[in-house]
């Protein structure tokens, strides 16, 4: 059956306000910053503090559909539009792995010219003037449909100067409020030599570990179904970029709040609830996983899943002090 997705009709977002709490006991450890650490800040409630960035969001929705061991998407998933990337006849990633998606270097700048000619083919009409954003659009739903979901900024000259650029419809965050330090620490011990050249990683290393709890922990989601309909790619195209986004989040909630080894998640309710439009439930995994394909198979005429060729030398960075020794 279905998913009746008509209460969405008059509505501009479907943005959630989901409840977290740790799997067990009552700390967490948040995503840090070089120079920072974890990020905390005052509002007029008190001290907040981010759990997981919207960037980091973006990577693990994305990564909810794909199945790291067959090295694919998900069976659910099957038949949507993405370039996979090979080496030397082997996978070695995809635009739905990729952090700027089908912008990745593996895709575009490599010596296999075949999908880059393909693709400024088929962007050839946004050489000069305005940006046609319709057509822009139809051409990332052909070929790396998810990009029209994270976002996408074709920065190369050579497809229209660089002024290809799409916004996230769907994004993602994480936030603690009423959250207070939890200091510990340990010491990686050596049996052997407790005295020996820590530099040389010998010795007893003595640590300190910051985690926190929280009084109140969510997960903030915002799809922008005005920003899809804008596409202009019709009730089909639509519709699957909607169940899309949705299917992922079912998923990431499902058993993808593992940010990290001390910072495992879980919903503190079954019945996910939208804060707008007021009384959509976001659908079950079976009930999302079929409407997925379907809205795959009433697409599967304008889909398409690439492959490129990159058998080009890994070079170092400028930066690199091994290469320059070398």
């Amino acid at each position: 059956m279905s998913i009746d997705l008509n209460i969405l009709d008059n509505s501009h977002r479907i943005l959630f306000n989901i409840p977290l709490r740790p799997i067990q006991g009552d700390r967490f450890q948040p995503t840090g910053f070089p120079s920072l650490g974890a990020a905390t800040y005052q509002t007029k409630e008190g001290t907040k503090l981010l759990v997981e960035s919207a960037q980091s969001m973006a990577n693990r929705l994305e990564a909810s559909i794909w199945d790291e061991a067959a090295q694919k998407p998900v069976q659910d998933a099957e038949g949507i539009s993405y370039i996979r990337v090979e080496r030397n006849g082997q996978f070695l990633t995809s635009s739905i792995l990729e952090a700027h998606r089908i912008n990745s270097p593996y895709l575009l700048e490599g010596s296999d010219k075949a999908f880059f000619n393909e693709l400024k083919a088929s962007l050839g009409g946004l050489a000069e003037g305005p940006i046609n954003r319709r057509l822009l659009a139809e051409t990332l739903f052909k070929y790396d449909s998810n990009a029209l979901l994270h976002g996408v900024f074709l920065a190369k000259k050579e497809l229209a100067g660089g002024r290809l650029r799409i916004a996230r419809a769907l994004s993602a965050f994480v936030e603690a409020e009423g959250v207070e330090l939890a200091a510990s620490g340990g010491v990686k011990n050596d049996h052997v030599n407790p005295s020996g050249d820590t530099s040389q990683g010998f010795g007893n290393v003595p640590f300190a570990r910051d985690e926190y709890t929280a009084q109140k922990i969510v997960l903030y989601i915002n799809l922008d179904l005005d920003q899809i309909r804008g596409y202009g790619l019709g009730q089909d195209a639509t519709r699957l970029l909607v169940v899309l986004a949705l299917y992922k989040l079912r998923a990431l909630l499902s058993g993808s709040l593992r940010f990290r080894t001390a910072c495992d998640l879980e919903p503190t309710e079954e019945i996910i609830t939208a804060v707008r439009p007021a009384g959509f439930v976001l659908p079950t995994q079976a009930e999302l996983a079929a409407a997925l394909k379907e809205a795959i198979h009433a697409n599967a005429g304008v889909l398409k899943q690439g492959i490129v060729q990159f058998n080009d030398k890994l070079t170092k960075g400028k930066d690199d002090k091994s290469a320059k020794q070398q």
